[in-house]
């Protein structure tokens, strides 16, 4: 996952908050994932708006060494296609 780069969730990715984190369900490949950080959450959810993902960390109060788990995590999310990749503007 380049930090550097601006992801979405996928359009046919629905986010259901738990006190856990999260459930999000693809409609379209039928997957389930279990996001179990609220702070995954806030990435996520904050993707959309945040110019690339290093932002959307920093948004969501994960900076320096704490973004590579939450990269590894996004570039989970990423290989079952539950976000995608932004196309440069």
């Amino acid at each position: 996952m380049n930090p550097d780069s601006a992801w979405r969730l996928h359009p046919q990715v629905s986010v259901r908050p738990e006190p856990f984190g999260a459930l999000l369900y693809h409609f379209g490949t039928r997957k389930l994932s279990f996001l179990k950080d609220r702070t995954l959450l806030a990435i996520v959810e904050g993707l959309a708006d945040a110019p690339d993902v290093r932002s959307a960390c920093e948004a969501a109060g994960v900076t320096g060494d704490q973004q590579g788990r939450y990269l590894r995590a996004l570039d989970t999310l990423a290989e079952s296609d539950m976000i995608l990749e932004r196309a440069a503007a």
